[in-house]
């Protein structure tokens, strides 16, 4: 089958992860999309270049390459169209640009991803576009905010850090039918587990850098936009001159390729080592959407069809030096900003000025952890070693 027919085929999600964005026939054989470098594209006669009669016109709008991986997010994310980008982040802010002007208003959630808000604070402010942030659980209340300037609503589920889920239908009912471009990172759950575009938001984004790409070696993002909004984030997007090396998107489809498969290992893990913190003494707190005690696991189980690696906890009070000690003697999970790679982090979270609009009143020490393929009673181990020296240091 061609790609066009995997495209408007009803086959399933992980049928369309296996076969989409890929033709052998055209590749003599081979199974994946080669890696095609190129700036200038070659047109066979001077009519042809007048009407721009070619399928790649210059480096810089795409090659097949980048279309192996454009083809499945579109698909999975049942968009009118994607675009690529070389950051989580770029995604984030090519998208806000091309929505929201100066003298226009953003609503932004207040448990989005910390460089979304300094995005927010530096850029868009000083062009003149007024930033609020909003509490994540605010659902059709939101409309209480709601400006005649109001021109997006970003949303983030769950949030970055203390994994709040937001009602999206709420919030899109809220909007009605004003001219407001509701955005979503969808990074956690990915495409397979949540369908924010079925939801009537307007456009997705992704740190592909996470899920999609799924070994640590690679930056990437993308925009995935529906038929009324995709042309006007192109255009921003072509103005930038937003562009993504055929190298980073040969390494982005082929962890497409084993996405369904990781998705699901991770989210066993995820939760099994959620449930056996939440029967920790040591342990305050777990926030995990998929657990029954989480306040927003009702929406959580009418919205998602999954839950991806990623959550967070929170250890009894105790001072740095406990977290120190917890931290520094780990044999598995490593200390690190990213996520989605097949080894386990665990990283300290502190949240001091990432919010405005909603108050952390935890006391506990707090942090998100990622869960990877290692033997899952080694990470078991690892942790219990550590929370051991967590409490002799705290002499709890």
């Amino acid at each position: 089958m061609s790609n066009a027919e995997y495209s408007n085929s009803s086959f399933g999600p992980e049928t369309v992860l296996t076969h989409l964005g890929r033709n052998p026939s055209d590749q003599n054989g081979f199974v994946n999309t080669p890696v095609v470098r190129g700036s200038t594209v070659l047109f066979d006669s001077h009519e042809d270049l007048l009407a721009g009669k070619s399928a790649y016109k210059y480096g810089r709008h795409g090659n097949p390459t980048n279309d192996a991986v454009k083809d499945v997010i579109t698909q999975l994310e049942c968009a009118h169209d994607t675009l690529l980008t070389p950051s989580g982040l770029s995604a984030i802010s090519t998208t806000l640009l091309a929505v929201a002007h100066a003298g226009d208003h953003v609503l932004i959630s207040d448990s989005s991803y910390e460089p979304t808000r300094h995005f927010c604070e530096t850029v868009l402010r000083a062009n003149n576009v007024d930033v609020e942030y909003y509490d994540p659980r605010i659902g059709n209340r939101i409309s209480t905010l709601i400006r005649a300037n109001t021109k997006a609503i970003h949303t983030e589920s769950p949030g970055s850090l203390t994994f709040e889920v937001q009602d999206l239908p709420a919030i899109v009912e809220a909007r009605g039918d004003r001219d407001i471009a509701i955005i979503d990172d969808n990074s956690w759950a990915t495409p397979l587990y949540y369908k924010p575009l079925e939801m009537g938001a307007d456009i997705v984004i992704h740190a592909g850098t996470k899920m999609f790409v799924g070994h640590s070696d690679v930056l990437f993002g993308t925009i995935s936009a529906n038929e009324k909004w995709a042309d006007k984030v192109k255009a921003t997007y072509t103005a930038l001159g937003v562009c993504v090396s055929p190298e980073d998107s040969f390494l982005v489809a082929r962890g497409l390729r084993t996405l369904a498969i990781r998705m699901k290992e991770h989210e066993r893990r995820a939760l099994e080592l959620a449930q056996w913190l939440e029967a920790n003494p040591i342990v305050e707190k777990v926030f995990h959407p998929a657990l029954p005690q989480h306040p927003d696991h009702d929406v959580f189980m009418r919205d998602f069809t999954g839950s991806g690696s990623l959550f967070g906890f929170s250890l009894l009070p105790a001072p740095q030096n406990a977290v120190s000690e917890l931290l520094n003697h780990l044999r598995l999970f490593g200390m690190g900003y990213s996520w989605g790679g097949f080894e386990s982090l665990i990283l300290p979270v502190t949240i001091k000025n990432q919010r405005s609009a909603t108050k952390w009143l935890e006391k506990g020490n707090l942090f998100r952890v990622h869960v990877g393929l290692e033997d899952f009673d080694d990470l078991k181990s690892d942790l219990a070693d550590g929370f051991e020296r967590y409490k002799l240091a705290a002499d709890l």
